[in-house]
């Protein structure tokens, strides 16, 4: 298959490159080769020639690793908009999940009316009055991804330092979202495909004294830094089997909430009573093979299959989800690819054997079912 690998381009070949995703392209290119499929990288960049290139290229997949535009996440949703516009099988979530867990507050109002537990939030603008969700509370800002703007002094303890915080962000972020700190354990469930992985757990052993045991921009961004020592992924978390139980269930439910596909991440903390609290749901979470998705897959060696059977689905549109087989899937393709029957064709018998989309039964879930029963992971619906 001719596959493209989209990523931010802006940032990658920046002044100051960002090393980060230029080596986690290249690891999800090596890959990709490796399984007998021609690479096409194609950076996004703000001026949007990117498009032409994406459609002159015609590819057969495309491999979404782009998280954001010149660093802005907001715009993540976007790029995948134009992937779905052009009716292109893609991997991950789709421009509506990706939007909705950008958004903290609504993800969480979306989660909290269904009945998961979900800390007590609020939402400040500029002008408004800052609420009362109890003490200490976490600052954060509202529409950020990569722990962005989240520092030790997020965590509050007092109605001034709250408000001093809320006015500190609101220069720099337009909402800000206020949400009661959980003391407690924090956990990661992954999910890849229709598995849920072995659930990570950040180990805040070695955080300094005086500390709040969270994960912070420094936590993820800074190697070598005391609050990166200090929040060290451990995989598989040591937990009773009735709380991973609870946990798993719980991260189900928020993903099909929020249409996830493909692969994602729910961040939950365990406070000291033994209740679990959702923190975030992550749609495309970061994909680097040092990040902590990497953490969960390979305990259980899953990294054993090839990567096109454990991330990717299809383009969803309006009837995408109705047509399950692949002749219909290849006919659906096709629609939105004007001469592109026998790469749609293809696309379509690739697609039935992958794994990242539920209603598929192929070769590629006959390998699946037999590497769960060897190594112990999830099926999601469990």
């Amino acid at each position: 298959m001719k596959i493209a690998i989209l990523f931010d381009g802006a940032s990658a070949f920046a002044e100051t490159p960002d090393q980060e995703i230029i080596s986690t392209v290249d690891a999800v290119a090596v890959s990709l080769t490796a399984e007998g499929n021609s690479i096409v990288r194609i950076p996004v960049h703000p001026d949007a020639r990117w498009i032409d290139r994406l459609r002159r290229a015609r590819p057969d997949f495309v491999f979404n690793l782009c998280e954001s535009i010149d660093g802005v996440a907001a715009l993540e949703p976007a790029v995948i908009s134009v992937v779905e516009l052009l009716g292109l099988p893609y991997s991950g979530s789709s421009s509506w999940t990706t939007s909705l867990c950008l958004r903290k507050h609504v993800v969480n109002a979306a989660l909290e009316r269904s009945g998961l537990p979900i800390p007590k939030f609020a939402v400040v603008r500029r002008g408004s009055a800052i609420p009362s969700v109890g003490f200490p509370a976490i600052c954060k800002p509202a529409a950020e991804d990569a722990s962005i703007g989240v520092e030790q002094r997020s965590v509050v303890r007092t109605s001034r330092e709250l408000t001093e915080r809320v006015s500190s962000m609101l220069e720099r972020w337009d909402e800000v979202i206020v949400q009661k700190y959980v003391e407690g354990r924090e956990v990661n469930v992954g999910i890849v495909g229709d598995a849920v992985l072995p659930i990570a757990e950040i180990d805040f052993g070695r955080m300094p004294k005086g500390m709040w045991r969270i994960v912070t921009y420094r936590s993820k961004w800074e190697d070598g830094s005391d609050e990166d020592v200090g929040s060290a992924p451990r995989c598989p978390a040591r937990l009773p089997a009735t709380i991973a139980n609870q946990l798993r269930k719980i991260a189900v439910t928020a993903w099909r909430i929020v249409g996830g596909s493909g692969y994602g991440r729910v961040d939950l903390r365990i406070d000291e009573r033994g209740r679990p609290w959702i923190l975030e749901v992550n749609a495309n979470p970061d994909f680097a093979p040092t990040a902590g998705l990497a953490c969960q897959v390979l305990p259980c060696a899953f990294y054993r299959l090839p990567l096109l059977h454990l991330t990717c689905v299809p383009a969803p549109t309006p009837d995408f989800h109705h047509a399950f087989s692949t002749g219909a899937r290849a006919k659906l393709l096709t629609k939105h690819r004007p001469g592109g029957e026998k790469r749609s064709r293809r696309a379509a018998r690739f697609v039935s054997d992958s794994v990242g989309f539920a209603p598929f039964r192929g070769a590629g879930c006959s390998k699946l079912s037999r590497f769960r029963m060897t190594h112990h992971l999830c099926p999601i619906n469990d």
